[in-house]
């Protein structure tokens, strides 16, 4: 932990990058963990862009049952020790594969969101953008639901499902701060879904220092300066304490 803080004390261009196990302590399940998402359902019928367009009842039936969870979903100790090291000097952004929004309810005010943003539903037949609570509300009567400007049944989530691109500008955005940052902390992040795990990839190998908080094995703790096994919400505050923040 030490010397995580030390380096962390020293960075004034540094970058977070976070992954589901961020918001697990908020309630919000991970997709590969030991309760992931994928052990209950099939990512294939229920998080790809091509089953989608074939079928999206499949997606939206599970979105009806994980509605109230992602909706009540909090930022928690981690979340905000992220926007303390931000207004301390420490970080210039945090970048981040999680699609809930809440590092920008903590107060994170530079956050470059990998894979999209899912409090935003968009129909891929007309273009249509509304809020996510009320495609959730049409649920109980509208089994796909339908775009209410056009009709259409292709109303998706504003998160990228296997398949697709990540957003370019984002990708842009990240690769940017990966490149010019003097310290990438990683967090809650298994560092196995590419491209976004490039991103760390990328900061290390242009010199900054790669500091790894993760409560198991990531494929890049070899090339970190230092590994802090642990949950997020415990460690990111203890790393804020230590660095005066």
């Amino acid at each position: 932990m030490d010397r995580a803080a030390e380096l962390v004390a020293r960075a004034r261009r540094g970058v977070a990058f976070t992954g589901a196990g961020v918001s697990a302590e908020s309630g919000i399940r991970t997709f590969r963990g030991e309760d992931g998402l994928w052990k209950q359902y099939d990512p294939e019928k229920v998080a790809s862009i091509g089953y989608f367009l074939q079928d999206p009842s499949a997606y939206w039936t599970v979105s009806k049952e994980r509605w109230t969870t992602f909706r009540e979903a909090r930022p928690n100790p981690g979340h905000y020790a992220l926007a303390g090291l931000e207004e301390a000097g420490h970080l210039a952004a945090v970048v981040t594969q999680n699609t809930d929004g809440l590092h920008l309810d903590a107060g994170s005010r530079n956050v470059v969101e990998l894979h999209g943003n899912g409090r935003s539903v968009v129909c891929l037949d007309c273009g249509n953008r509304e809020a996510r609570a009320g495609v959730q509300a049409r649920l109980d009567v509208e089994m796909p639901p339908r775009c209410p400007l056009c009709g259409g049944s292709h109303l998706k989530p504003h998160v990228v499902l296997f398949g697709e691109p990540m957003p370019e500008q984002a990708v842009s955005d990240a690769f940017e701060l990966a490149r010019n940052c003097d310290l990438m902390l990683v967090a809650g992040s298994s560092l196995v879904v590419y491209p976004a795990a490039d991103v760390p990839l990328v900061a290390a190998q242009a010199g900054a220092p790669l500091v790894i908080v993760n409560a198991e094995p990531t494929p890049f703790d070899h090339l970190a300066d230092a590994v802090v096994r642990g949950r997020s919400g415990e460690v990111l505050p203890e790393l804020l304490r230590l660095v005066g923040g």
